[in-house]
């Protein structure tokens, strides 16, 4: 099959799909590794290929406000759109994972089948496009939810096109989009295309939730934060659910310990400072509740795998105030 968003050029093909906006000759590769130039035709080597398939809580995503207690089909394919330093240890594992090919139609009767609410296209969703995509298209006719999973190293138009098939997407900062970070160990030298993604995103009226994974020592800049906040709140929305994570060592980079609790907790407080009403430090049972941003009542409690909602519908029952969350 031919892929989506690539046009041809002299000597080769220019691939619009994510920001890397890659060129190749004939027989080349995209950065990607999941995209190649075949005749000047440039064609996906993933499509169906997949790497994961696994029922999951929608909180593992992390989803929060996202069909709350839900279960979700999480799968992922062959290849990735950021690399550098930070990611290696990760894309070494996936090289070792066994490979199962699934139809679009097939993935629907197993999400049918485990009797889940949604599927999530993990890893960098982008990645493998065209099969997400035909994916989405099929679970709007099933009623079946879906979530896009990205880094947000993306171009507008693709997402411009699934976006009228997609019902959520978590959008994965990290460092909180510290652009000497990205550069030293992500080998991304312009972070303009994630905020593009992000308000892309919004205009398409893609339920957001967004992560932002704090990383001891090489990005935990507390100013950082709160002007990724700022930015959500003034350019997005100040409702949109922000997870900070911690980072915990990898053979990636195993010099780094885990991200200390309280440098945690200083960047979510940050965050609320900011302007942000539902922050969350997802790696921590204490921070992970759902409380009305006008009485503060509890409105959702969540405790390792136990979720307790206490929503009148989708609004406060003491107030009576509507909450940013998308339920069934």
């Amino acid at each position: 099959m031919e892929a989506l968003f690539w046009v041809r050029e002299k000597n080769g093909v220019k691939c619009n799909l994510c920001a890397w906006n890659c060129f190749m000759k004939n027989g080349e590769k995209g950065y990607c590794e999941a995209r190649e130039n075949r005749n000047n035709n440039l064609v996906p080597l993933n499509f169906g290929k997949l790497t994961l398939m696994e029922v999951k809580d929608i909180e593992e995503i992390p989803m929060f406000h996202f069909v709350p207690s839900s279960k979700t089909l999480l799968i992922n394919s062959i290849g990735k759109n950021l690399k550098g330093r930070y990611f290696s240890s990760e894309i070494l594992k996936e090289k070792g994972r066994k490979v199962e090919e699934v139809s679009p139609e097939d993935l629907i009767e197993e999400a049918e089948n485990k009797k889940v609410s949604s599927i999530t296209f993990g890893g960098d969703a982008e990645v493998y496009f065209e099969f997400a995509y035909r994916v989405a298209r099929f679970a709007k006719r099933s009623n079946i939810l879906t979530v896009f999973s990205t880094h947000g190293y993306i171009e507008e138009e693709p997402i411009k096109k699934i976006g009228k098939y997609l019902d959520g997407a978590i959008v994965n900062i990290i460092a909180s989009a510290d652009p000497d970070f990205y550069k030293r160990f992500v080998d991304v030298e312009d972070i303009t295309p994630i905020f593009s993604t992000l308000k892309q995103l919004m205009k398409q009226r893609v339920f957001i939730e967004i992560s932002n994974t704090i990383v001891p020592k090489l990005g935990d800049n507390l100013e950082l934060c709160k002007k990724l906040a700022e930015f959500i709140n003034a350019e997005l929305s100040s409702e949109i659910p922000f997870h900070i994570l911690q980072f915990y060592p990898s053979s990636s980079l195993p010099e780094l310990p885990k991200t200390p609790v309280k440098t945690l907790e200083k960047c979510a407080e940050e965050a609320r400072m900011a302007g942000l009403r539902y922050v969350y430090i997802s790696n921590l049972d204490s921070y992970k509740n759902t409380y009305c941003y006008n009485c503060r009542e509890p409105l959702i409690l969540r405790k390792k795998k136990k979720v307790e909602i206490k929503l009148a519908g989708d609004r406060c029952p003491t107030c009576g105030l509507k909450i940013n969350l998308l339920i069934r």
